[in-house]
Parts: structure tokens; C-alpha cells; sequence
């Protein structure tokens, strides 16, 4: 699979451990000790230097702020209680332990108390069914990293079909997303000496036999695109040396990245080669032999084999022999067929005007549709029978979010089902295709007594009419006399899909208080497909910062809040979301919270991966794009005259997605203007912001501590 697709698959990482969607995004390698790209021959900006990452005076800077913060906030009389119990949730040995089928056995990575870092870890299937599995531990990532004298943080395993006895382990340095990739015998539980080992890059590698890989990576200059991503894909020969792999594929500078995998479906093998354009547009080849020979798809569609079948999603209409298939469908066509130049297209799914596409999955015989409705999720199957489709409606829960993942979409007919909501907490199913038969298996357990609490659905009304639906979450003796605090998430971007989703974290930090948490579904989602999306994108991304507001001021005209006591936060695109919204609205307010967030619009294609997100913001060196862009741009538009709710900024140092020096640069900005900042920057962790549980429990602690004090 593509560096492109873990990331896109990967985009609710981080602070989804609280129930909050973020989304990530593409970056060069680990943070430098001095950043090329602190530039400014105009002059322009006085706070430039707070791009130097790790330059002694920024770090200082980092320093004294963090001091100002954590006093403050670890000085209310709640803290330390509440970041003793955030902690107790994070690392409670009840947490539904996920796993993926390797060969036969099933792999969990588990963090707690006990293993810092965190251990790789296998059982059995029976095993994994029963209350107190014995889990083999297969790594320690404590061990290693005490025994290699590194900070190293997991960052995944890819192992060889069928039996999973070699594995490629991706390991980070303070939890970025560069990492090393060092080949693994599972049996022998040790690194492969002279085996395949990668150095520390933005990249992947993925198996096509046992000797041999596809390889994406900083190959030296003028391999990797402006995006900070490998352009070039290698075959890589075991026991030659890494300069010496074949070259099979070259993208342009100027794209996103490029990728490779293989399809290891027995009867159905197939190698793919993935040229991204941006991050909606790309082509995709079948490898065959020495030849390359192009999937004839729409440049904006994403398209995967199941067995003899090619699925391709569509983000635009696409007319084939004089029919037109709608935006958003899923298609199916004979993959052989197709290649050969035959368009006998089959529609599997059709959003309406309510509803989009959310997910895939296939098992051995099967395909599980499930669709998002107004922010709920059903499922359909489909099994494909002497050349006809067959479907059927899948029994599931009608009310939160459901999540099908196939145990093997080779061997089984098996697949769990996760079924969660804002006040049930999570419980993790084994089903089988053709049957509405389930096994319950896990399930967390009540972090907070959700008795008292009540969930609502309401629409709010944008600037231009559009319907806005959003989650309340709140005591059932809630008065709507706008004196409750009173948190609205929002994301806003990349396709990205809230949906009501457990959370201990949010239950015992924020409602177990008297707080009311909103959700708020605005356009630049994947809410309602990819119109929804596209409809907040470059020119049109105003359209997701009025949705928000909206939202706002729908709280307040129903007065569950008000101004005094409603805050906002948001992460990542979201960060950039509260900023935008702090600067336009800030009379709405009297809390923000922005976590490793875009905020210097002017700058952000030149920072990290900022180039690979042109394709959702536009590209302010074009004089016609940055007119856009300079209107929301948080960091240009913050204003002296104006008197703005106080502001929590938090970010990371190893953070190589999204630039810390976009936080740094607003809060220095911002106190010079005189307004009321806080600024808590964590030295490791990645885009994530935390590289472990502890950190994750202090970060929130902070967070909602904040939240308390300026809302209630």
C-alpha cells in the first residue's frame, strides 16, 4: 500500500484516544537542528526565527512558555485528580486490545503503565475471544529502545503473506512521522542481521516475496517531492545493496508522492504502482513484467482489486458510453475486463442526498458497504454470484458508528464489527458474512456513568442556507438558559468524517463537570460525500468556518451557552478552523483551544508537508490564490484593535507534519498585540502531540483544566 493511503487511512490518529477527529498530513524527515526554510528576505515577519525547530533561542522561548502554562494550569485544585484519572483511562488494562491477522496468529500493540512505550504482542483467535487472553509478547519497545539507547515509538509492522514469519517494523524517533524500517523473524524475535534495513526517512517498503521489496524513499537529491515524500519506486534484491535496487517508477517534483504495492489474493495477484498527483488526484499502474500499463480511472477516483473485481469510488460524475455515474458512487467492474478495455460498469453503491459512501471492506466471499446517514452509520453485503451481485441488509445497531474490518479477505468470511456512540461504551463484535450472527467479544468499560447524559441531533443554518447538523451531548437535566460551559469540536476537512464515538476522556473531563460537548458535522467533512468535502475546498473554504459559527450561534439562540461560557477547540485542519473562527468571530467566545495547528496561510507550502496540501487550500505564492487564502489566514488577520477570548495554543516539537513554528510565531504574535495567550509546546509526540500515555494524560489534563477555568 502507498505511503499516500496509510496516511489517508491513518487520518483519525492522535487525539482520536479522546473521542476527538484529527486529521494528519504528509512531512520530510525529522525535525533539523536549523530550518532551511527560515527565509525572509523582506523582512516581513519579525517572528521567523521561531521557525528554527530546534534553534537554541526558540527552544528557550518554548521553554519559558511552557513554565507560564503548566503553573497555572497544574496550580487549579483540580488538576492533579484529573490528570490521576485521565491517566488511570489511558492506560487501563480494559481497553479493547484491536488486532490484525498475521499468518495465524493475531498481532495488538499495547501501551499501559507497565510498558511505557509500549509491546508488540500475538495471540490466537480462540485466545483473543477470551476474557484474559495470553498474549506472546513479540517486541518491547521499552527494552529495545533502553538496549539501543533511542526514543523510539512505534510506528507499525508489515508482514509477509500468507504466513507473517518476516515483518518490516517501522520505528520512530519521538514519535514524527520519518522513521527507520528494519526487517524482523518473528520466531527467532529479533532484528534480521544483514537483512532489509531502511534509514530514518518519510517513505515505506512493502513486500513482494521474501527476498524482495518495493521501496519508497529518500534515495539522496532530487528524489523526494516538494511535499517532503518519496517521487522514485524501487525493487530492492536481498543481499545487494539499497543503492543498487531497480528503478521501476519516477513521479514529478511537483507531485505528492508515489507508491507500491502488491495484491497477494492467491488466483489474483497484482502489483500496483500509485502515482499521486495531490491529495484528490492520482494514477494508478499495473505492473506487468517489465511494463507499466495504466488503470484507466478517473484521475480523481480511488480504485482497489477484490479478487477479479476492480471497486472504484468516485469523486466526480463520470460519464462512460453515454452514462453517467453519480458523484460519490462506488463501481464494480471485471478488473481483467477492464484492463483489456471494456467498461461494463456495475453500481454497488449510490449516495442520496443524505448519505455517502464510508467504507470497504471485503472478506473471502464478500463486500461490507457501510454507509454514513446522517451521521449514521448501516451496513450492506454484497457477494458476487455467477457474475450477478447479490445484496442484503446487515442487522446492526441503527444508532452511532459502526466499523466493519475484515479478519482475512482471503481465508475468512469473518469480520469484526465495532459499534460505539457517545455514551455506550465501545464493544467489539465477531460476525460472518451471509449470517446476522454475532459474537460479542470486548467491549471498554463504563469510564464515567453516562445515566445522566443525553445525546441530540440539531441543524443549524449557514450563511448561505445550507443545513448544518451537529451532536449535543449533555445532562438530561440540562436548562437551555445559556449558563453551561460549553465545548464545539469541529475538523472541517480532507473528507474527514466525525461521528459519535466513546470517550472516557470527554466523559470525565468535561460532562462529569457540567459541561455540554457539541460536534459539529461542517462542510470540508466526508459527512455527506464528496460533495461535502469539495464544497469547503480552496476558494470555498470559508464555507467550513461559516458552517462553524453557525453552529456557534445556533448554541446560543437555543441557549444551551452563550458567549461567556462557550469555547471552541479543534486539531491539525481543526486547529487552523478555531484560529480562522478566533480571528473572524471572537465576540462568540470566551475560550479557544488549537492544537498543532496551520495558522501562517503565507508560509504553509513551505513548511514541512505543507506543499502536499495545495490541493485542499490552494497555493498562496499564486497571486489569485492567496486573495483567497489572506482573507482567513489566522496569523495575517489577528489584529491589535481587537479583544479576543483567551487562547490555549498547543503543539510539538517532533512534529514533522504540521510546523510548530505556526503556534510559536501566533502566540509571540499575539502577545505582542497585548491579548491573552497560553502556549504549551510537548518535545515529543509528533502530530499526534504525545508520544505515550502519560503525555497524552498530561496534555488533556491541561487542555480541559483550561476549558473549566474560562468557561464555567
Amino acid at each position: 500500500m502507498s505511503l499516500y493511503r496509510k496516511l489517508a487511512g491513518s487520518m483519525l490518529l492522535g487525539l482520536a484516544t479522546a473521542g476527538i477527529a484529527h486529521a494528519q498530513s504528509p512531512t520530510p524527515a525529522a525535525a533539523p537542528a536549523s530550518d532551511p526554510a527560515v527565509s525572509d528576505p523582506a523582512g516581513t515577519d519579525p517572528y521567523l526565527w521561531l521557525e528554527d525547530v530546534l534553534g537554541e533561542k526558540s527552544l528557550a522561548w518554548v521553554k519559558q512558555h511552557n513554565a507560564v502554562s503548566v503553573k497555572e494550569l497544574e496550580g487549579q485544585p483540580g488538576f492533579p485528580a484529573l490528570q490521576a484519572r485521565l491517566k488511570t483511562i489511558l492506560n487501563s488494562k480494559e481497553r479493547i486490545p484491536y488486532v490484525s491477522k498475521n499468518g495465524e496468529y493475531y498481532y495488538n500493540f499495547w501501551r499501559d503503565a507497565q510498558h511505557v512505550r509500549g509491546i508488540w504482542r500475538r495471540t490466537t483467535l480462540a485466545q483473543f475471544q477470551t476474557p484474559e487472553p495470553a498474549w506472546e509478547t513479540v517486541i518491547d519497545l521499552d527494552q529495545l529502545a533502553a538496549s539501543e539507547h533511542e526514543n523510539w515509538v512505534w510506528a507499525g509492522a508489515s508482514c509477509l503473506y500468507p504466513k507473517g514469519e518476516r515483518c518490516l517494523i517501522s520505528l520512530s524517533r519521538g514519535g514524527g512521522d520519518a522513521n527507520v524500517v528494519r526487517e524482523y523473524d518473528v520466531a527467532k524475535r529479533a532484528f534480521v542481521e544483514g537483512g532489509f534495513s531502511l534509514p530514518e526517512a518519510k517513505g515505506s517498503a512493502s513486500w513482494i516475496d521474501q527476498d524482495t521489496l518495493f521501496v519508497s524513499t529518500d534515495f539522496g537529491p532530487g528524489s523526494m517531492t516538494s511535499s517532503g515524500y518519496p517521487r522514485i519506486i524501487k525493487q530492492w534484491q536481498r543481499g545487494t545493496p539499497l543503492a543498487q535496487a531497480q528503478t521501476l517508477y519516477e513521479a514529478k517534483p511537483e507531485d505528492l508522492s508515489a507508491g507500491a504495492y502488491k495484491d497477494f489474493t492467491p488466483g489474483h495477484e497484482h502489483q500496483f504502482i500509485e502515482r499521486q498527483i495531490d491529495f484528490y488526484s492520482g494514477e494508478m499502474f499495473l505492473r506487468d513484467g517489465a511494463s507499466l500499463k495504466k488503470v484507466p480511472k478517473p484521475d480523481d477516483a480511488t480504485a482497489f482489486t477484490v479478487r477479479d473485481q476492480l471497486l472504484i469510488t468516485l469523486r466526480s460524475a463520470w460519464t462512460v458510453n453515454g452514462k453517467t455515474y453519480p458523484q460519490g458512487a462506488l463501481l464494480a467492474t471485471d478488473f481483467n475486463a477492464f484492463m483489456q478495455g471494456k467498461q461494463d460498469l456495475e453500481v454497488l453503491y449510490a449516495p442520496t442526498a443524505t448519505s455517502s459512501l464510508d467504507n470497504v471492506a471485503a472478506t473471502k466471499s464478500a463486500i461490507l458497504i457501510t454507509e454514513l446517514d446522517k451521521v449514521k452509520n448501516r451496513i450492506t453485503e454484497l457477494r458476487h454470484v455467477n457474475g450477478k451481485w447479490q445484496r442484503r441488509a446487515v442487522d446492526a445497531p441503527k444508532l452511532g458508528t459502526l466499523a466493519v474490518s475484515a479478519l482475512d479477505h482471503v481465508d475468512s468470511d469473518q469480520y469484526f464489527l465495532t459499534v460505539t456512540d457517545f455514551l455506550n461504551p465501545t464493544t467489539l463484535y465477531l460476525g460472518t458474512a451471509q449470517n446476522d450472527k454475532r459474537t460479542k467479544i470486548k467491549s471498554l468499560p463504563a469510564y464515567f456513568d453516562a445515566s445522566p447524559y443525553k445525546v441530540e441531533q440539531f441543524e443549524a443554518t449557514s450563511k448561505d442556507g445550507t443545513k448544518v447538523p451537529y451532536f449535543l451531548i449533555m445532562n438530561k437535566q440540562t436548562k437551555f438558559d445559556g449558563s453551561n460551559p460549553t465545548v464545539l469540536y469541529g475538523y472541517g476537512g480532507f473528507e474527514v468524517s466525525l461521528k459519535p464515538n466513546y470517550s472516557g476522556i470527554i466523559g470525565e473531563a468535561w460532562l462529569n463537570k457540567g459541561g455540554v460537548y457539541a460536534l459539529a458535522n461542517i462542510r470540508g467533512g466526508g459527512e455527506f460525500g464528496p460533495r461535502w468535502h469539495q464544497a469547503a475546498l480552496k476558494e470555498n473554504r470559508q464555507h467550513a468556518y461559516d458552517d462553524f459559527i453557525s453552529v456557534a450561534q445556533d448554541l446560543i439562540t437555543r441557549k444551551v451557552s452563550s458567549p461567556r461560557h462557550l469555547g471552541i477547540m479543534g486539531g491539525s485542519n481543526g486547529g487552523l478552523l478555531t484560529g480562522a473562527v478566533l480571528v473572524q468571530r471572537p465576540d462568540l467566545f470566551n475560550a479557544v483551544v488549537s492544537q498543532v495547528p496551520l495558522l501562517d496561510m503565507r508560509r504553509y507550502n513551505k513548511l514541512l508537508a505543507g506543499a502536499s496540501w495545495m490541493g485542499e487550500y490552494g497555493n498562496p505564492d499564486v497571486p489569485e490564490q492567496w486573495a483567497y487564502i489572506s482573507k482567513y489566514s489566522p496569523y495575517q488577520n489577528v489584529s491589535k484593535d481587537k479583544k479576543y477570548p483567551r487562547t490555549l495554543f498547543t503543539t510539538s516539537t517532533r512534529d514533522d507534519r504540521v510546523h510548530p513554528g505556526h503556534a510559536r510565531k501566533m502566540v509571540a504574535k499575539m502577545e505582542a498585540q497585548g491579548h491573552d495567550v497560553l502556549y504549551w509546546e510537548n518535545t515529543e509526540g509528533g502530530h499526534a502531540g504525545a508520544a505515550n500515555n502519560d503525555q497524552q494524560a498530561l496534555m488533556w489534563a491541561l487542555t480541559y483544566t483550561f476549558l473549566l477555568e474560562q468557561l464555567r
